[in-house]
């Protein structure tokens, strides 16, 4: 069954979402003991940053792997 390009993009920003959690507490446990100290809001912004470029990232995988499919059919 193929799945639609609405629904990658959906099924990516749900991964990306629980991804962006687990990025900003690894970051806040993880920072100090590489000597990086940064406030909340800094790792919420980095957080968001690596959020969008996750989606695309994807979002454009998902939809190569479709189309690859898609040809084999």
């Amino acid at each position: 069954m193929k799945q639609s390009r609405l629904m990658s993009l959906v099924e990516s920003v749900a991964n990306v979402i629980v991804g962006y959690g687990v990025a900003v507490v690894t970051q806040i446990l993880i920072f100090p003991v590489f000597g990086l100290h940064t406030t909340l809001a800094q790792n919420l912004k980095m957080g968001a940053v690596f959020t969008v470029v996750s989606i695309a990232r994807s979002f454009a995988l998902r939809r190569l792997f479709e189309a690859i499919r898609m040809r084999g059919d």
